[in-house]
């Protein structure tokens, strides 16, 4: 039975024999008919372990156990054949139409089997760059690149011209960039992928974006914050009115918090309208606004006209300019919530960031009501890391005492890892809360250090509260210090 016949019958009948087990293990949805498993039992010819899952986790078993070969239906074949990207890459002939419309052409099968690998290994994305000698194909894993293939440079433009078909960009135009979308299914499991396209020396270098819906949209307890952190920001957002930014570099997941604090916010009984660029996961509830720079549709014009259409929360994607900060904060003052976020190395630089685009100290004070600024550390693979006693030096730049004993763990690699020593990610948080003392500061346009002062004095900073995870053993110090910097002053947290 074909892969995509096989995943609706699954589905149909409510049991699937989950394969990769050691021992034979058939999922059965809750409310499924009994009399199914007969039928297996005489398929198979031996006994089975039963597991029993919900509607909501059998779908999700289901899917990541079958995803691998149900792209758009149109992979099907690959997966019959269990072939890999190498293969997929010398299958390609040397003068056949790449660009044949059959889905089962070579040039479609190696971008399904591009997505599908990209997906089954958690790359958020995948990069096509075209060099002298070579083609060169990475994805990003846990925010780091990886080089997966390296294929003739032949290849690279029927490649891009076909990802050009899907995401319905001009394939004649090869001069200047342009910007796409693709939405994809992987065994009932949706996906859309950004695609932007950029001209360089030896062709068009092609970035694929991953957007899975799925892993976007968590709670805040999934976040990893620490207890003291989730708290105050569970009771920041329970505020009426005010500002709230979120800020950190580019993928540092600034936009999954915020989708988290929205979900948390979404009660039904107030609207929340949100303002993007461009619109990445959808939200059930609340309202969506992609921006189009090209027709006007900016951040401060449309926040501007937002008010008619009566909302409660707002967010905001990114507070880029002047305009859009004093639009964003003059809407707080009008009794109600935004959400934005600000690109700056820390909490209190998001403060000096505002008052240097000429944003008043009056207005900032009055309205910013917390700034929580957060990082990405990879997690150690729980199957190969090493532990070890660090030394004298070590120490001291982590900020230890010399007699603190304690072992930590570095990264090895092993084939669970990719060779990379590491797995996963986790998050590393500080939140800078206006209370009475920092505005006072910021009407007296103190300095970022004295802003810090005030707020940590009790609380973590970045590094500080990424050194619970280097001391816990869940990542190393040395991705820490590659993240974090280590605060210049001592809140004596560590």
């Amino acid at each position: 039975m074909r892969p995509q016949l096989l995943y609706s019958y699954a589905r149909d009948k409510g049991f699937a024999v989950m394969p990769g087990r050691q021992q034979l293990t058939v999922a059965v949805r809750e409310g499924a008919d009994p009399m199914c498993l007969v039928e297996v039992r005489r398929v198979v010819g031996r006994s089975f372990r039963l597991e029993v899952h919900s509607p909501t986790e059998f779908e999700k078993l289901l899917s990541e156990s079958f995803g691998s070969g149900l792209l758009d239906g149109s992979a099907a074949a690959a997966a019959e054949k269990q072939e890999n990207l190498e293969s997929l890459f010398d299958g390609i002939p040397q003068t056949e139409d790449l660009l044949a419309g059959d889905g089962d052409a070579p040039i479609v099968r190696l971008i399904n089997g591009l997505i599908q690998d990209a997906v089954k290994r958690r790359a958020s994305d995948i990069h096509i760059d075209p060099f002298e000698e070579k083609l060169s194909i990475r994805y990003r894993i846990d925010g780091e690149l990886q080089e997966v293939l390296v294929a003739s440079r032949r290849i690279a433009p029927p490649l891009v011209s076909r990802i050009k078909v899907m995401s319905r960009l001009d394939i004649a135009e090869k001069r200047m960039p342009q910007d796409g979308r693709v939405s994809l299914s992987i065994g009932g499991r949706a996906l859309d992928v950004r695609v932007a396209t950029l001209p360089t020396r030896y062709g068009e270098r092609v970035a694929l974006r991953i957007l899975d819906t799925r892993q976007a949209l968590v709670g805040l307890d999934s976040l990893g914050m620490d207890d003291s952190t989730l708290a105050r920001f569970r009771s920041v957002l329970a505020e009426p009115n005010g500002v709230i930014l979120v800020t950190g570099p580019t993928g540092s997941g600034k936009t999954t918090t915020l989708y988290s604090a929205l979900s948390l916010l979404n009660t039904g009984r107030v609207n929340i309208m949100t303002l993007e660029d461009p619109v990445e996961y959808g939200l059930d509830g609340i309202s969506q606004t992609p921006m189009d720079h090209k027709v006007g549709l900016t951040f401060a014009a449309t926040l501007r006209s937002i008010l008619r259409n009566d909302p409660n929360i707002v967010m905001v994607g990114e507070i880029r300019d002047a305009e859009t900060a004093e639009v964003a904060l003059e809407f707080a003052l009008t009794g109600r919530l935004a959400l934005s976020t600000i690109h700056t190395n820390s909490s209190a630089g998001a403060i000096t960031r505002l008052r240097d685009m000429g944003i008043e100290s009056f207005l900032l004070a009055s309205t910013l009501r917390a700034v929580l600024a957060q990082r990405l550390v990879r997690r150690l693979c729980p199957q190969c890391k090493i532990p070890y006693e660090p030394d004298v030096a070590l120490k001291q730049k982590l900020g230890l005492a010399p007699d603190v004993s304690g072992r930590m763990f570095r990264a090895a690699g092993c084939d669970a890892c990719s060779r990379t020593g590491y797995s996963g990610r986790l998050g590393v948080y500080e939140l800078l809360l206006v209370d009475g003392e920092i505005k006072r500061l910021i009407h007296e346009q103190a300095s970022e250090e004295s802003i810090e002062r005030a707020a940590f004095r009790s609380a973590d900073m970045l590094f500080s509260n990424g050194m619970r995870h280097v001391l816990s053993g869940e990542t190393s110090a040395e991705e820490l210090m590659h993240v974090c910097r280590r605060e210049a002053w001592t809140n004596g947290s560590v």
